[in-house]
């Protein structure tokens, strides 16, 4: 059996979505190849201590704020690779290099230099995932209202909506999400329609699936983004092992929408998401408020119904 390694990793990020990597000096393994700052935990040693003490080594900074994010397992020939990521957006000093390692901040939408560390290639995707999503509810408010809505929340800064719209007759649904659709892509946004995968690759957008089709289907989507809601370890699971963007996990507290559903509880929450690989959305009753909180428990971010359309 191979040893397992646990690595803390940094993705040491700007006010302006530039985020820090390190090229692999001459003489270390994958030598020239591109990585995320961070190193080995050592034995006892917590992960959040690890990356302090790792940043502090190899850049000359320290930590100030820094979210647990996703867990990644990556197979070496020379062993397993435990890489638990954490979002570093508040630090003390300026980073240099004190272990001749070139640094160099790059952009999500073009990163200009490589290889990537193989370990790293996967979270380059998710980290284009915005921290809000918002849920339409056209069926509640009317279609005219919910695009409004969609417009004012998209010239706010929201850059990730998902059409769910199955209480409305076929012809409307479609009419509203091409509307809907058609407005997050004029600011570059991503959509994602919930359940209908027919009008989903008819738009180009992505899938959401619920949870009761999460647990029916065996292949991924063959959409660029795809997701799904859970409420369990077994539909988290599920979700790794189909290759899935990301999770919607919750509800967090019991809302009016599912008012027969007791929330699961952050404390639930955070033991789900402990050492997950996703991506994971924290939903039910989240408000903007609520961000810090729920990335401090190892969510990428929240998901929000009534929260996402609020003045």
């Amino acid at each position: 059996m191979q040893q397992v390694v646990d690595v803390a990793a940094a993705i040491i990020e700007r006010p302006d979505g530039t985020f820090l990597i390190s090229q692999r000096p001459t003489g270390k393994i994958y030598e020239g190849y591109w990585e995320f700052p961070g190193g080995k935990v050592e034995p006892g040693e917590p992960t959040s201590g690890a990356l302090a003490r790792e940043l502090r080594e190899e850049l000359g900074i320290d930590v100030e704020l820094a979210y647990p994010w996703i867990t990644s397992f990556y197979v070496y020939e020379h062993a397993v690779v435990k890489l638990h990521f954490y979002r570093v957006i508040r630090w003390r000093g300026d980073p240099s290099s004190k272990e001749e390692q070139i640094l160099s901040w790059q952009s999500r939408w073009n990163l200009s230099v490589g290889p990537m560390l193989p370990a790293n290639v996967a979270i380059l995707k998710a980290l284009h995932l915005p921290l809000r999503l918002g849920i339409t509810n056209a069926w509640q408010v009317g279609i005219g209202p919910a695009i409004t809505s969609v417009r004012r929340a998209l010239a706010r800064g929201l850059r990730l909506v998902q059409i769910r719209e199955a209480n409305l007759n076929p012809t409307l649904r479609s009419e509203f999400a091409a509307q809907v659709t058609e407005a997050v892509r004029g600011v570059h946004g991503i959509v994602l329609v919930n359940s209908d995968v027919r009008l989903a690759m008819s738009l180009g957008a992505g899938l959401h699936l619920p949870s009761r089709e999460l647990m029916a289907t065996s292949v991924r989507p063959d959409v660029e983004w795809c997701s799904a809601s859970c409420h369990n370890s077994a539909e988290l699971n599920k979700a790794s092992d189909l290759g899935l963007d990301f999770v919607l996990l919750g509800p967090i507290e019991r809302t009016p929408s599912h008012a027969d559903v007791a929330g699961i509880g952050w404390n639930n929450f955070e033991d789900l998401v402990r050492d997950y690989s996703l991506p994971v959305f924290a939903l039910g009753g989240m408000h903007s408020a609520d961000l810090d909180g729920a990335r401090r428990r190892g969510a990428h971010g929240i998901a929000m119904l009534r929260g996402a359309w609020d003045q």
